[in-house]
């Protein structure tokens, strides 16, 4: 028999190639498969850079926010310092401006307390002439000195402390000595042996006084 006379076996094909026919399909699947898998890498891929965007962008806010903190409480913290400085410069300012008044006020007060055993003896001198007959003339001009004197400090601020009948104050008087005296207010002075004087509202001498002593 002829090849002519069997077409059968001419539509026999080889077994590699039968192989190959019957794996055509699958291959093409695969094939398309992978293609899909790829382009869906692909817009993954190109979805990615949105993503780290984002995330980079929240980062971003968050740290932002921590700085702008950090620096509202720097600020706060600034503002609290500025504040205590400015305090401090007006009690330093304050301070010293007292200190110069003080320094002007009581300037004299050692001059003053110098002055206060001449006005004693001055007194005392009155009050000797006053008992001596026929020296009423120096007795008058000796209390007309006195005034003067006395009125001159005056000007300066120094205040005389007479307290003969008042009730008896310890931050203005000192007491030498109490005595029974049935006549006179318990606790009050009923005698002053010198004078006391203050200095634009400070006492630089106590007046040296007797007190009526109480029941």
């Amino acid at each position: 028999m002829t090849q002519e006379q069997n077409p059968g076996r001419d539509s026999e094909l080889d077994p590699e190639k039968q192989a190959s026919v019957d794996e055509g399909p699958p291959a093409k699947q695969e094939a398309a498969e992978q293609e899909g898998a790829e382009q869906e890498g692909t817009e993954q891929k190109a979805e990615d850079p949105v993503d780290n965007q984002e995330s980079q962008a929240e980062l971003d806010g968050e740290e932002a926010e921590a700085d702008a903190e950090t620096l509202a409480a720097e600020l706060a913290q600034l503002k609290d310092q500025v504040l205590r400085s400015l305090a401090e410069v007006e009690n330093v300012k304050r301070r010293a401006t007292r200190d110069v008044e003080n320094a002007h006020k009581f300037a004299t007060e050692k001059l003053i307390n110098d002055l206060f055993p001449v006005i004693d003896s001055l007194e005392k001198a009155v009050e000797t002439a006053n008992s001596i007959d026929g020296a009423e003339s120096i007795s008058e001009g000796v209390a007309l000195s006195l005034k003067l004197f006395v009125d001159t400090l005056g000007k300066s601020g120094v205040d005389q402390i007479d307290p003969l009948g008042e009730p008896f104050d310890p931050q203005l008087h000192e007491a030498m000595t109490m005595v029974p005296n049935p006549d006179a207010e318990p606790n009050s002075i009923m005698d002053v042996m010198a004078k006391g004087y203050v200095l634009n509202g400070r006492l630089v001498r106590a007046a040296k006084v007797i007190v009526v002593k109480g029941d």
